[in-house]
C-alpha cells in the first residue's frame, strides 16, 4: 500500500514546454499527531494531522498526494498552528495532467520549523458498537462491557491516532468516495490536445485562474474558497462524541476492537412475556435496565449495536449463553429492553375449557337473532422449570372492545391495557407450576349497545 507523501519544495517549479521541471525535494518528518473523527451514520471521517514544516523566508510550495486513497481533495485545508500572522497559505492548485496531486503555495516571513495542521475528509473508515453483558448468578445485576470495532479501508495507515467516534445522523451532499476518485478534483474536461487547450477550458469553466508570478505560471483553485464543503447536520442536540483513551494504530485493510467502557453491578429486571399475536405459542425473555445514574450508567448516551448476554454460572466464571439483541441509540435516561428470544424453560398453555352463547336478542320485525353473548372459560397452565424465580406477563387480546372478564381464584392479577387487551402478571418461584382460569364474556350484535 502506498503512503501519503508530503514534500517541501525549496525551489520554484519552472514549467517549460521544451524542458522538464527541476525541483529539489525535502522529505517531511512523520506525522507528529493524527486525529480521526469517524461518523457511524455516513461514510465520512475527518482527519486532522499535525506536522512540522521546514519553512524558508519567501515562497514555499508543499506537495500533497492522495494516490490510492479515498481522500476528498476538495476538502483539503492547511492551517499554521503558530505564527499564523507571518505565514500566508494563499492557494491550492491541482497541476494539469497530474492525477492525485495538489500543490499549496505558502508565503512565509520566517524560516525554520513551523507546526501546521492538515485536515481533510476521507471515506472507507467506519465503526460500529457492540456490547457484552454478563448476568450475575442470581440474575439481579449485569456487568456491561462496551466495545467499538473500527474498520479501515481508506487506503492509508493511521499510526498512533487519537480516535473519536460520533453518534448522530449527518447528511452529506456528495459521496466522499466519489470525490476522491474524480479527476480533476473539481470536475470538468480531462482530455485535451495540449496544455494550451486545457488552460483555456479550465479558465472558461471558472475553476482555475491563471496567475503570473516570477516567471512561473500556476493555477489557483478558486473553488476551494467559493464552494466550501457543505454538510447538513440533523438532530444536533443528540450528537455525542466518544473519545477513545490513548492512541491506536489502525492499518489499512484491518479491523480493530477498541474498548469503550465497562460497568459492573448494573441492576436489571428479568421479565418473561407471553402474547400469541406477537410471539406465537412461545414465552419470550426480556432483560431491562435504564441509562441513568440509579443503574450506574447515565454518563453518556449509548450508541446502538449488538448486545450479547451471558450468565455467570459459578465463582470460576463459567458462562452460559442467554441471548442477543440489537439496540438503537440510547439517550440519557432512556429505558433499555432487550429481547433475548424464545425460551424453553418457561411455558404458558392456555386451554379453552367451555364455550356457550347466551342472552339472545331478536329483531322485532322478522324474529331473527340480532344480538347475543359468547361465554368462554379458559384455563391457563404456567410452568417455571428454572432454578430461579421469575416474573411473567401474559397478554390476552379480544376481538373487540365489548367484553367483560371475571377471574377464578386468587392467583394472577390483571389489568386492562387498552380497549381489547388485558395483562396478567405472575411471579413464580423456582420449579413451580400454577394454574389459573378466567371467564370471558363478549357482547355481539345489538348486545353491544345494551352494555355501553
Amino acid at each position: 500500500m502506498r503512503k501519503l507523501h508530503f514534500f517541501l519544495l525549496v525551489l520554484l517549479i519552472i514549467i517549460a514546454t521544451t524542458a522538464q521541471a527541476k525541483v529539489d525535494l525535502v522529505t517531511l518528518p512523520q506525522r507528529d499527531k493524527v486525529q480521526l473523527t469517524i461518523y457511524n451514520s455516513a461514510d465520512l471521517t475527518l482527519v486532522r494531522e499535525s506536522r512540522f514544516l521546514t519553512m524558508k523566508k519567501g515562497q514555499n510550495e508543499l506537495q500533497f498526494s492522495w494516490a490510492n486513497t479515498l481522500i476528498d481533495p476538495t476538502s483539503l485545508d492547511l492551517l499554521p498552528l503558530k505564527m499564523a500572522d507571518k505565514i500566508d497559505v494563499y492557494d491550492l492548485t491541482f497541476p494539469p495532467r497530474v492525477k492525485d496531486l495538489g500543490l499549496w503555495h505558502i508565503n512565509s516571513a520566517v524560516s525554520g520549523k513551523v507546526p501546521v495542521e492538515i485536515s481533510f475528509f476521507t471515506s472507507g473508515i467506519s465503526w460500529r458498537a457492540y456490547y457484552l453483558a454478563t448476568l450475575a448468578p442470581n440474575e439481579s445485576t449485569v456487568k456491561l462491557e462496551g466495545y467499538v470495532l473500527v474498520t479501515n479501508n481508506s487506503g492509508e495507515d493511521y499510526a498512533n491516532a487519537q480516535t473519536r467516534l460520533v453518534v448522530g445522523k449527518v447528511h452529506i451532499l456528495d459521496r466522499i468516495a466519489g470525490l476522491a476518485r474524480r479527476y480533476p478534483p473539481y470536475g470538468g474536461r480531462i482530455a485535451f490536445r495540449d496544455e494550451a487547450d486545457q488552460l483555456v477550458a479550465l479558465e472558461a469553466e471558472g475553476l482555475y485562474q491563471k496567475k503570473e508570478s516570477r516567471g512561473r505560471r500556476s493555477f489557483a483553485a478558486k473553488a476551494v474558497l467559493s464552494r466550501p464543503k457543505e454538510i447538513k447536520k440533523e438532530g444536533l442536540s443528540e450528537y455525542f462524541i466518544y473519545t477513545i483513551e490513548g492512541t491506536e494504530t489502525i492499518k489499512n485493510g484491518w479491523s480493530k476492537r477498541l474498548p469503550s467502557f465497562k460497568q459492573d453491578d448494573i441492576p436489571v429486571v428479568n421479565l418473561y412475556k407471553y402474547e400469541e399475536e406477537r410471539f406465537g405459542r412461545s414465552v419470550v425473555r426480556f432483560l431491562s435496565f435504564k441509562n441513568d445514574k440509579k443503574h450506574k450508567l447515565g454518563k453518556e448516551p449509548l450508541p446502538g449495536g449488538l448486545i450479547k448476554v451471558f450468565r455467570k454460572l459459578d465463582e470460576e466464571a463459567h458462562l452460559s449463553y442467554v441471548g442477543r439483541d440489537d439496540t438503537k441509540y440510547i439517550p440519557l435516561g432512556e429505558d433499555v429492553e432487550l429481547n433475548l428470544g424464545a425460551v424453553r424453560d418457561v411455558e404458558v398453555k392456555p386451554t379453552l375449557m367451555n364455550y356457550k352463547t347466551t342472552n339472545y336478542l331478536f329483531n322485532a320485525s322478522n324474529k331473527n337473532i340480532s344480538g347475543w353473548d359468547e361465554e368462554k372459560t379458559f384455563s391457563v397452565k404456567v410452568s417455571n422449570y428454572r432454578a430461579l424465580p421469575i416474573k411473567l406477563e401474559i397478554r390476552r387480546n379480544f376481538p373487540h372492545q365489548y367484553w367483560e372478564l371475571s377471574k377464578a381464584g386468587d392467583f394472577a392479577k390483571y389489568e386492562k391495557v387498552d380497549l381489547d387487551t388485558v395483562e396478567f402478571t405472575l411471579e413464580l418461584p423456582a420449579n413451580t407450576t400454577r394454574v389459573f382460569s378466567y371467564l370471558l364474556v363478549t357482547h355481539e350484535g345489538d348486545r353491544r349497545h345494551q352494555r355501553q
